[in-house]
């Protein structure tokens, strides 16, 4: 039971951190739109975008980017964030519980 914990943290983690690189791309492409990536960069890239589409696209949906003059700030990343860090909470809650907290 604990390798099924370790395996869905390693998971989430992994996840978080193409999201990571994921916004680094996404902010050097709004801040320099005449920035070209080399050739390499893009079959390395598209996968990141493949697997955290689903997830970020869906959140766009509920959550509008907030306008603020000229500037639209995309906030579900972040809220994605939050609950990538809730899940993370509850996997290590439900599989590696602390002596004396009951979930």
């Amino acid at each position: 039971m604990e390798t099924v914990g370790v395996l869905l943290l390693f998971l989430i983690g992994l996840f978080q951190l193409v999201l990571v690189v994921r916004i680094i791309i996404e902010m050097i492409h709004s801040f320099s739109r005449q920035f070209a990536p080399p050739r390499w960069f893009y079959p390395v890239a598209e996968p990141m975008f493949r697997i955290t589409d689903p997830p970020v696209k869906a959140l766009r949906r509920i959550i509008p980017p907030l306008r603020m003059g000229g500037v639209a700030l995309d906030i579900s990343v972040i809220v994605l964030f939050i609950i990538l860090q809730l899940i993370t909470l509850l996997v290590r809650l439900i599989f590696f519980p602390v002596p004396g907290i009951t979930a």
